[in-house]
């Protein structure tokens, strides 16, 4: 377990939980015997804004889990790894009783990180489940020479707890008991509301949903029918439990993968949110994710799963998934789940695009439209676009001498606010002259500002010093292109917004030399290289295979459909089935 310090940005957002809570006045129900005096369990808010849990193992990531949620639990749930029955039925029992689940490894081997997490809780009784022996001895690791297994016990043959003290009186207690509702019932004093199925590869969903209120026992599907019991607790044999105030502060974070289902539970135990991501990494990818974290702003994050190990720059991330703000197509990362269809275009000129031949109400109608009629064709969420050229390359010099007439933020802004209300994605096409694309993007600051808004470069129409327009096609070197990358990624992230697109419009090898060294660090960006040459199909398709065939790996590729020049135009579903592999972004002009 590893944590981290999350940016000022954040740390407003994501407060550090206050001091342990106290403990509440409900106990758990039907002690007996001895255990008249409730076991003591304390919650702990995690010792920073961001812990990360990325033990490879299960085992070592239930100890992990439960050392980020939990002061003391003097009970504590022990489950075998790999027993799914024990661990399914084990995480029941922890939600239920608000402790946490430990693991005990499924190949015999020492058990430390159980008999250190163990020793730490300051744990006096084991439950069990299923193939558990809840053996760890307390106080760490056996010493050399010393048994592996401390207590050695087992469930009675029809299901009854059974009771074994640890081998020469060292370690905790341990109640055993198999895979079984009735008999977990019967050791707990917990009434389950149900039995519940859970079929293969959703046992982490099914442990987030787990409500201490409503206990439900789970079992995997296709398991038969219970060994015994009905499931209704009658009798106690642990003792009673004192919940402390949940963790409702704290989110959790799980891939979902076999070695997060223990720390899910033990979230649940706590009384932390939990957010399954399906193995995703980065949160702004989840949509569910980013609307929990937009609506109810955790003070203190958790991540359980081996694959966070290898994703950078988590803390940024959850401060931009924090915000809440979506893509049109839901969450925060545009690719794979965008397929964007745009108009090509200036608002009022239709002599340079289809966006300009009609007014902004026409333009959305006319841009859903053609997204519509790729709907059936792709798996992807499609999104209508518009590509507007916001500085438009010009015959004169002009008054700034660049060759480039630049369009003001308030003209464009009805164009851009309107689409981003209409769902439409925005992309700002620049074609700047003698001047840099640095330059020129830091104008549209006030629109790139926004969520729904992203940026292309035409080297095109990049002129040298001593050039002009239509004599020569333009070029730009690949340390510029660098430069917007950081420019924009920096705006991006220090803005908190969904990651922006970024598009290089390409169709000759020379108008981005050095492409290879394309920057593709910056996770803030998709980059997209368009391919927008025009023409005959089989010449298209030329160009689409040779730059194809220069690097850098990891980036979109984009499409653009002339409805004058190309000969012929593609339909729809031409586009989809001939242009291989299938481009992220198709654009008509």
């Amino acid at each position: 377990m590893r944590t981290s310090a999350l940016p000022v940005v954040l740390s407003a957002v994501l407060l550090l939980a206050g001091c342990t809570s106290a403990p509440s006045a409900e106990v758990a129900a039907g002690t007996s015997g001895d255990a008249a005096v409730p076991a003591e369990v304390r919650t702990a808010p995690p010792g920073e804004p961001l812990t990360v849990v990325a033990d490879p193992g299960a085992v070592e990531a239930a100890a992990s889990a439960s050392r980020a949620l939990f002061a003391r639990a003097e009970v504590a749930v022990v489950a075998r790894d790999g027993d799914a029955a024990g661990v399914l039925l084990g995480a029941s029992a922890a939600a239920g009783l608000g402790v946490p689940l430990l693991l005990e490894p499924g190949d015999g081997t020492p058990a430390a990180a159980l008999a250190e997490e163990l020793d730490r809780l300051g744990t006096t009784t084991v439950l069990a489940v299923g193939g558990a022996k809840g053996d760890a001895p307390a106080g760490g690791a056996p010493a050399d020479g010393a048994a592996e297994d401390g207590v050695s016990g087992a469930a009675a043959p029809d299901g009854t707890p059974s009771t074994s003290g640890a081998r020469d009186g060292e370690g905790p207690e341990e109640v055993a008991v198999p895979a079984d509702p009735g008999a977990v019932a019967a050791a707990t004093g917990l009434d389950w509301a149900d039995v519940v199925e859970v079929p293969d590869g959703g046992a982490a969903a099914a442990v987030a949903a787990l409500d201490a209120d409503d206990p439900v026992a789970l079992r995997p599907a296709g398991a038969g029918a219970p060994a015994s019991g009905d499931g209704t607790g009658e009798a106690r044999v642990l003792p009673g439990v004192t919940r402390t105030e949940p963790r409702a502060g704290t989110l959790l974070l799980a891939t979902g993968g076999a070695e997060t289902v223990a720390g899910v539970a033990t979230a649940r135990a706590a009384g932390a949110r939990v957010q399954v991501t399906g193995g995703a990494t980065d949160p702004r990818g989840v949509p569910d994710v980013v609307a929990a974290m937009g609506e109810d702003p955790p003070e203190s994050v958790v991540v359980l799963g081996a694959g966070f190990a290898a994703e950078d720059g988590l803390d940024w991330k959850l401060a931009t998934a924090v915000t809440g703000t979506q893509l049109p197509a839901g969450g925060q990362l545009l690719f794979p789940a965008s397929f964007l269809v745009a108009l090509y275009g200036t608002p009022g000129s239709g002599a340079l695009g289809v966006l300009g031949e009609q007014d902004l109400p026409a333009s959305i109608e006319r841009a859903r439209a053609h997204a519509a009629d790729y709907e059936p064709l792709v798996d992807a969420t499609v999104v209508p676009a518009f590509e507007i050229i916001a500085t438009v390359a010009s015959a004169a010099a002009g008054p700034d001498g660049d060759y480039s007439a630049e369009s003001e933020v308030e003209a464009l802004r009805p164009w851009v606010e309107g689409a981003g209300e209409a769902g439409l994605y925005v992309v700002l096409d620049l074609q700047p002259g003698r001047t840099d694309f640095v330059t020129q993007a830091e104008r549209y600051r006030p629109l790139l500002e926004l969520p729904h808004v992203g940026l292309a470069l035409d080297p095109e129409w990049r002129l040298g010093p001593d050039q002009v327009h239509l004599r020569q096609i333009g070029s730009v070197g690949i340390d510029e292109v660098n430069r917007v990358v950081t420019w924009l990624a920096d705006l991006t992230r220090g803005n908190r917004l969904p990651q922006k697109l970024l598009v290089l419009h390409q169709f000759q090898v020379r108008m981005i030399p050095g492409r290879d060294r394309l920057d593709t660090s910056r996770d803030e960006l998709a980059l997209v290289v368009h391919v927008d040459g025009q023409g005959t199909q089989p010449a298209k398709q030329e160009t689409w295979r040779t730059l194809r065939g220069i690097g850098p790996e990891g980036i979109a590729w984009g499409w653009k459909n002339f409805y004058d020049e190309d000969r012929p135009v593609l339909t729809p579903q031409q586009t989809v089935e001939q242009v291989a592999p299938l481009p992220q972004l198709v654009t008509y002009q």
